[in-house]
């Protein structure tokens, strides 16, 4: 495991719960977990807390995402039109906090710029074939 159980801090427990971590670091939580009573523990009086409805600053924020940019935000940040300082933000919230709902997001918008791109080219070459089938057409059309 790359972090020991002991560095699982509370805001990581917390982020777990809501799958707001990367990837990688929600599978060796989990695995830690599994492996220590005491975490598990924890775990489970997190819940509870959340269960009675008590819930802080920070977790209001991880849970409804209040630091995530939109998704016109990161359509622009792919068109690298996004003034220095907010493409700057959105990098480290990308690539920093590994935010896997902007980063599905991201990845979603260039499969979607991809597929958007392959359409035109697709249609450039539909036009220039008829184009050129019916060039014969044109020339022939004067001599009559």
């Amino acid at each position: 495991m790359g972090r020991e159980k002991a560095e699982i801090r509370l805001e990581e427990l917390e982020a777990f719960l809501d799958e707001a971590l990367p990837s990688p670091r929600m599978r060796e939580i989990e695995e830690a977990v599994r492996q220590d009573r005491n975490l598990a523990e924890q775990l489970r009086l997190i819940i509870q807390r959340r269960d009675s409805g008590v819930v802080s600053i920070a977790e209001v924020w991880r849970r409804h995402r209040l630091s995530c940019p939109t998704r016109e935000t990161l359509g622009a940040y792919l068109l690298d039109t996004l003034p220095m300082e907010e493409a700057r933000f959105v990098r480290i919230h990308l690539e920093r906090v590994g935010c896997r709902y902007c980063l599905a997001n991201l990845a979603d918008l260039q499969s979607r710029m991809e597929a958007t791109q392959q359409e035109k080219e697709a249609a450039q070459r539909r036009c220039q074939r008829y184009f050129r089938s019916s060039l014969h057409h044109l020339t022939h059309s004067g001599d009559v």
